[in-house]
């Protein structure tokens, strides 16, 4: 039978419409399963505590449950290789930070691309690095630790979670940008490192807030700066970098949210929705103050806004990597 050229095209159109109708509505019905958000480190750490501040609240936004698996090793470049090969459905998330999504890039050969290969959800918290020493040294302010350094070319020890770390490249930025030079020792952790800080086995360290507080606070290390342009509201008395002598010495310690490449607009944008609504609840806001976490403003809370500080930070830190010759050990 053949059909009337009008009733054809009108069948053809609605044909062709189909596709596009069972992706909106695929969308519109998601999240209709639990979500996985793969943390690539290990539970207890400060990645790990802040998702899990993140996720119930989430979960009530997004009306499913929402399931951490942990992926340690690599640096959590296993755990983000791992998101980078989920289905690009919504149902795996990676929380990623400073080090997984910038840092790795220059230091380690990825099998995935740290910007194709993922859509941005968006930023969650930000964290200055403090500069702290062992209580022995004999300088009461940045100046005249960064005096001392320079009268003690090569000698004293810095302490860092690891070759290539957060704490690690800051102190390459530090050397650079002040003129200093000391030696590295990598640890297998903050804890220790700070322990032996305390002890007086190393000399100074760039870790983060969450991890150095407690000590500073008690008075077993000197805090000379933070690393960022405001000062920390959970440790007011801890000058700026710009106010302290060493001015632009920027070092921010950032965590975001990201899904894998392909994953459709609209389901970021309720995974989105979810993050920012988690973000202005008090609790929320409270808990992550107390980690030393700072909530960035609302109008960078979006996918966009994440991209384009990534891509700067990529920039930032990648000449400084690759001129120190940092490799993966």
């Amino acid at each position: 039978m053949k059909l009337p050229r009008r009733q054809f095209l009108r069948l053809a159109a609605g044909a062709a419409a189909l596709p596009a109708l069972s992706r909106i509505s695929w969308a519109q019905a998601y999240p209709s399963k639990p979500i996985t958000v793969i943390v690539p480190f290990a539970a207890g750490g400060g990645q790990d505590v802040t998702t899990r501040v993140m996720v119930e609240p989430m979960r009530v936004s997004l009306g499913q449950p929402i399931i951490i698996e942990n992926v340690t090793g690599a640096a959590g470049s296993i755990g983000v290789g791992r998101a980078a090969r989920a289905a690009p459905d919504g149902y795996t998330l990676v929380a990623g930070q400073l080090g997984t999504h910038v840092l790795n890039g220059a230091i380690r050969a990825l099998p995935y691309d740290l910007l194709n290969d993922f859509v941005p959800i968006s930023l969650v918290a930000t964290q200055p690095l403090l500069i702290v020493a062992k209580k022995a040294i004999p300088a009461d302010d940045l100046k005249g630790f960064i005096a001392w350094l320079k009268a003690n070319p090569g000698k004293a020890i810095l302490g860092s979670t690891g070759v290539g770390s957060s704490g690690h490249v800051a102190s390459l930025f530090f050397q650079r940008e002040t003129g200093t030079r000391f030696q590295h020792v990598p640890y297998r952790g903050a804890a220790p490192a700070l322990q032996d800080l305390v002890a007086g086995q190393i000399d100074l360290m760039f870790p983060t807030a969450a991890d150095s507080l407690e000590q500073v606070r008690a008075g077993t290390i000197k805090a000379f700066a933070v690393t960022a342009k405001g000062r920390l509201s959970s440790a007011p008395n801890i000058p700026t970098v710009d106010e302290a002598g060493a001015a632009g010495l920027y070092v921010n310690f950032w965590a975001g949210m990201w899904a894998p490449k392909a994953t459709p607009k609209d389901v970021v944008t309720k995974i989105n929705a979810a993050v920012v609504t988690t973000l202005s609840d008090s609790t929320v806001r409270r808990r992550l103050s107390e980690l030393g976490q700072e909530i960035p403003p609302r109008d960078q809370l979006n996918p966009e806004s994440l991209g384009a500080f990534q891509k700067a930070e990529i920039e930032k830190w990648w000449p400084i990597i690759k001129a120190a010759n940092i490799k993966d050990e």
